[in-house]
Formats: C-alpha cells, sequence, structure tokens
C-alpha cells in the first residue's frame, strides 16, 4: 500500500453563517494524481487551501470563515506546494525573484530558469508589468521549481493557451510528485488523473479511478439515490397509513411505529437533495440565408505584423466553426472581420442576409457591477423577459441557470467567477439569434454547466462561431476548426480539435510561446506602445475600444453618401464650392477612417495580449 503523504479528516466549514463543508475528506498518497471536483461554490477551492494550510491566515483577514471541525495531517519530511488562482508577485522585484523564493535549501535554483525559458519568460521581468497569462506562468514555474511531494493545483490553466496547456500537461506526467488539481478542462483532468475526489452538498465521496470514469460513477451514485429516496417515500406513506388505521390497544408496539414513522420522516426532511441542473436554450431568430460569410483573399496587418494573410473562407449555415491558436494570434480579430465588425487591408468579406447575431464574451466586461441580476437579464425593462416567444417572470427564468429568487436584486459585484458566467448566459440566451459567437465561452463554468451549454448548442438551429483554448469543448461542439499557422496564415481542417491535430499532425505546438522569452526584458522602460505596459487598458483606452466600431460605422455611411454626392456628374458645373467641400470632406473622411480602424485594431490586439 502507498504511503500516505497528506491526509484531511472530518473538514467542517462556514463561511459568514453558510455551511461550505460539513464532513469532507482528501487523502493524498505516493503516485495519486487526484482529481477534486465539484459544482461552483461547493468548496473545491476552500479545501484546497486547507490541505495548503493556508484557511486560517484567511480567516484573520476576511473574519468570515469559521473552522468548525476536522484535521489536517502532513507526513513528517514531505514538502508541498500550492498554485492560487490568484498570484501575487507585488513583494518581488523580477519574476526569476518570485520563483526563487519558492525553493526550499537542497532545491536546485538552475531549475527556476529552466522553467521560466521553457514558459516564454527570461525572469528579468518586471511583475507588475506581467499580462494575466504570464503571471500564471510565473506561479506555475515557482510551484513547479521545488519538485514537491504534494502539487496542490487550482485551475492551473486558466489564461494559458492551448500550447501553454499542452505543455503543462505533458510536465505534469514527466513528475514523480502526487498532486491534487482543479479544473474545468475535461482533457486535462482525463489525462492527468487516477484519482478523483467528488464534493457534494458539503462532503465528499471518493472513487479509486481517474476523471475519465467519474461522470459515469457520479451519475450511478445519484441514480442509486434517488431509488433510495423514492423507497424512503413509500416507508413513510405505509407507516402514515399504518398510523391512521392501524393503531391497536399494545401501547409498546404502538409506540415503536410511532418512533419509526418519526425517525423517517427526520431521514427525509436533513437530506439535502442535489442541486437542479441548468436548463438553457437559446431564442430562436429568423432563419439566415444559406451564406452566412464568405471571406476571398483577405488580409489584415498590424504595424509590421500580418494579423490574417490572403484568407479564403466561406461558412454556411449551421456550421460550428471553431477558431484555435495561440494568444495574440488574432482569433478576436478575425472574427470582427468574419462579422463585418472590422473591414479588411484587401480582399472581401461578403455578409450573407437576415444575420441575427449573439456574442457571449466571457470576459465580463459588458457586466455593470452596480446592476441587480433582474436588470442585466431584462436590460432594465420590468420583471419579465421573452424567450423563444414565450414571455416569462425573471425569477422564473433565472432559476433555469441556478440562481434562487432572493438572488434577483443581487449586485452583480458580489457573485462569484462562475455565477457571472451564467448570468451572461441568461442574458444573452434570451435575445432572439441566427449566428452565435462565443468567445472563450468556457471561463468558469463548472462541468454539469458545460454539459448543458453543449447540449443547447448541439440543438441549436443557426451558426456558431467559437474560440476556444478547450480542446473537449472544440471536440463536442467544432464541425471545423481554423487554425493559426503563424505568419496570418489559417488553415480550415474538418472536424473537432482531435480531428485536426491527426490531419496537421500537432496541435498548438507547445514551443512556440517560448520565442516570447527573446523580447526586450520588461523591466527596463517599456515603450508606450507596447501591449504588456499595463496589465490592464486604461479607462480611456477600454473606452475608445468599445466606441470606435459606432465611429468606424458613422465614418463609413458618411463615406458612402459623400461618394453618391460627388458621383452627380452637374455638380461641379451647379456649384463647384460644394463640389470641392464635399471632396475635401471625403478625403478627410476616408484618412479619418482608417485611424480609426488602426487604432481599434491596436487596441483590440492589446486587449487580447493584457487578457492572455
Amino acid at each position: 500500500m502507498s504511503r500516505i503523504l497528506l491526509h484531511l479528516r472530518g473538514i467542517g466549514l462556514t463561511f459568514g453563517g453558510r455551511p461550505i463543508l460539513g464532513n469532507a475528506e482528501l487523502a493524498v498518497a505516493e503516485g495519486e494524481r487526484v482529481a477534486l471536483v465539484g459544482r461552483n461554490g461547493s468548496g473545491k477551492s476552500t479545501l484546497l487551501k486547507i490541505a495548503a494550510g493556508m484557511v486560517e491566515a484567511d480567516m484573520v483577514e476576511a473574519d468570515m470563515v469559521e473552522a468548525d471541525k476536522g484535521e489536517r495531517w502532513v507526513q513528517p519530511g514531505v514538502t508541498i506546494r500550492y498554485l492560487p488562482q490568484e498570484p501575487d508577485l507585488s513583494a518581488h522585484a523580477t519574476v526569476l525573484d518570485y520563483v526563487a523564493a519558492g525553493l526550499g535549501p537542497a532545491d536546485d535554483p538552475h531549475r527556476c530558469t529552466y522553467l521560466l525559458r521553457e514558459l516564454g519568460l527570461t525572469g528579468d521581468e518586471n511583475p507588475q508589468r506581467l499580462s494575466g497569462g504570464e503571471i500564471r506562468r510565473a506561479a506555475i514555474a515557482r510551484t513547479l521549481a521545488p519538485q514537491p511531494d504534494v502539487l496542490l493545483l487550482d485551475e492551473p490553466t486558466n489564461h494559458l493557451d492551448l500550447s501553454a496547456i499542452e505543455w503543462l500537461e505533458a510536465e505534469l506526467k514527466s513528475l514523480r510528485s502526487a498532486f491534487v488539481l482543479i479544473s474545468h478542462d475535461r482533457r486535462f483532468l482525463q489525462s492527468l488523473t487516477n484519482r478523483t475526489v467528488w464534493l457534494d452538498r458539503g462532503a465528499s465521496r471518493r472513487l479509486d479511478r481517474g476523471f475519465a470514469d467519474f461522470e459515469t460513477w457520479r451519475d450511478e451514485v445519484l441514480a442509486k439515490e434517488e431509488a433510495e429516496q423514492a423507497l424512503l417515500a413509500r416507508r413513510i406513506e405505509a407507516e402514515e397509513h399504518w398510523m391512521r388505521y392501524g393503531v391497536t390497544a399494545r401501547r409498546k408496539r404502538n409506540m415503536r411505529r410511532v418512533g419509526l414513522l418519526a425517525s423517517l420522516r427526520k431521514e427525509r426532511r436533513e437530506h439535502v437533495g442535489q442541486q437542479g441542473a441548468v436548463r438553457m436554450a437559446a431564442t430562436s431568430g429568423d432563419m439566415s440565408g444559406k451564406l452566412v460569410a464568405q471571406a476571398k483573399a483577405v488580409s489584415k496587418t498590424f504595424g509590421e505584423r500580418p494579423i490574417v494573410a490572403d484568407l479564403d473562407l466561406l461558412v454556411m449555415r449551421g456550421d460550428r466553426l471553431g477558431i484555435a491558436g495561440p494568444n495574440g494570434a488574432g482569433k478576436t480579430t478575425l472574427i470582427k472581420l468574419l462579422t463585418g465588425a472590422l473591414d479588411p487591408d484587401s480582399g472581401t468579406i461578403r455578409l450573407g442576409a437576415n444575420l441575427q447575431t449573439v456574442t457571449l464574451d466571457q470576459s465580463r466586461q459588458s457586466l455593470d457591477p452596480g446592476a441587480t441580476l433582474a436588470d442585466v437579464i431584462t436590460d432594465g425593462r420590468g420583471n419579465s423577459v421573452t424567450v423563444n416567444g414565450e414571455t416569462r417572470h425573471v425569477v422564473s427564468y433565472m432559476k433555469d441557470f441556478l440562481f434562487p429568487p432572493d438572488k434577483a436584486r443581487t449586485p452583480v459585484r458580489v457573485l462569484s467567477g462562475g455565477e457571472r458566467g451564467r448570468l451572461i448566459l441568461a442574458r444573452e440566451l434570451a435575445k432572439p439569434s441566427n449566428l452565435l459567437i462565443l468567445d472563450e465561452p468556457t471561463n468558469d463554468l463548472d462541468l454539469e454547466t458545460l454539459d448543458m451549454l453543449q447540449e443547447m448548442l448541439a440543438d441549436y438551429a443557426g451558426t456558431i462561431l467559437l474560440v476556444s483554448h478547450d480542446r473537449d469543448f472544440l471536440d463536442r461542439v467544432a464541425t471545423s476548426v481554423l487554425m493559426a499557422e503563424g505568419d496570418g496564415r489559417w488553415t480550415e481542417y474538418a472536424g473537432g480539435y482531435s480531428d485536426m491535430v491527426a490531419q496537421r499532425g500537432a496541435g498548438v505546438e507547445a514551443g512556440k510561446f517560448k520565442a516570447e522569452a527573446a523580447r526586450p526584458s520588461s523591466s527596463s522602460a517599456p515603450k508606450t506602445e507596447a501591449p504588456q505596459a499595463r496589465r490592464k487598458l486604461s479607462f480611456k483606452e477600454k473606452h475608445a475600444l468599445e466606441t470606435l466600431p459606432a465611429t468606424m460605422k458613422k465614418l463609413e455611411n458618411e463615406i458612402g453618401t459623400l461618394e453618391a454626392k460627388l458621383a452627380d456628374a452637374a455638380l461641379f458645373a451647379r456649384d463647384a464650392k460644394a463640389f470641392d467641400q464635399a471632396a475635401s470632406r471625403l478625403t478627410a473622411a476616408r484618412g479619418d477612417l482608417a485611424r480609426a480602424e488602426e487604432q481599434w485594431l491596436e487596441l483590440e490586439m492589446k486587449r487580447e495580449m493584457l487578457e492572455g
């Protein structure tokens, strides 16, 4: 039997008076690679913090956590390293300092440099100037560098593109460390784990097999529980019938039966049922034309860098086109081109007739933190929402997305990441559409919600454009994958991500992002145009990114009006001054449009790099 390295027993925990964990257990032995799974809010991250020995510090700071019971035991001499969802690098001058600070006295400092190089960093970067993806890579290097006995990894693939995910997967497979892994990435869990712990309604259940077998086992457990509850209901019904009609004069036996009925009722009353499933359906719009979008010899560059080069692509009604590639490849820009939100430098984009587009952008920037859930879903227009022609009260519709009625007036700012993801789904799916744009829709969604989203997309009658780093989601949804090949080249492959890999011979190459390590150090004085100069867009930049599309559309309309005016051959003879003014304004408007497009593209690329 393998030696136990870490053991949590009977863990009970309460947040703000609400029980999160009731009687949870987590044991990690040598060679075990544990998937820790459960719905959003089930306490996975909290249990991992307890395993890392961090909850006591959090209790002091937040004054909201009450450790009710439980015991944490660690094998003497065992080293543990924890990867948090939101690493803090602020106390360190360089990335290398941050990574090296996680080493023990006997650890090899050269491994820090090796891992940073593998992850596309030099170590000289200023932590204050890193993007979200670079922060995650630095934290991964710090966690892996000591080669600990136990790794505790909380959503390690967040902010990573496919190339980094596949590198991390290979690196974890090569380690001798045991680990506990929280992730919404099915492929990642299936590939790496050989044990599963399921947090459900405050308690833990253990499966001595990996995540690949979890969902079948979970369904069997829930079916058995449902059958047991049905049997309990029948027993209670039988005892209640006896109480009404079968009472006799034998007091001793009667009291035993009365006690039995009371205990059965108590068992049913204290049973905590499984949380309901998300019920979602997209509101269907009118049918679009057979052609949705056609690109012919389309090119777009950003400065000296080609984003799209000579692209030919045909999107027909009912297609599910997945778009894959490393961060910064221009996936979002490509979506803008295909939907007509951005004009190409050369080539033509032809859009189909009667398109009704809805975008699911899981960056959540469109959510007002001060707005309530009900206002977000109804756009502030009353208490009802129309879904597929049926008018429903907003509270009833919220229940389909697992929001209880008392959350209708809850502000967005207090919601978890998973709840915000479900809120965006609720808002956008209520809008009529025949073209869905899905930009990283899997962020922060639990596995059950992802299942329901996939089922909804399978039944969706319209067309889907999908940007995702989730290989399993691409496999389940996409009918073809448009892959970034570098230098602005894109190639379409039939099937999902796995089919693309089989045809291409490789996925998003794990080594591609290493080229970033050759760029100048972020610790030196940054150029004003550098995408990583800040960790987020300024308010002015964000405002410009949101308003520039309307400005470009206005300029396009003005240019069209001026061109039509100048097409009048008699205008010059009739009013030479008006002709000169129109011609001058047309030149200026074309220049304004070119500058607006260039500014929008620069900001969009900057946003994509920073969020990556």
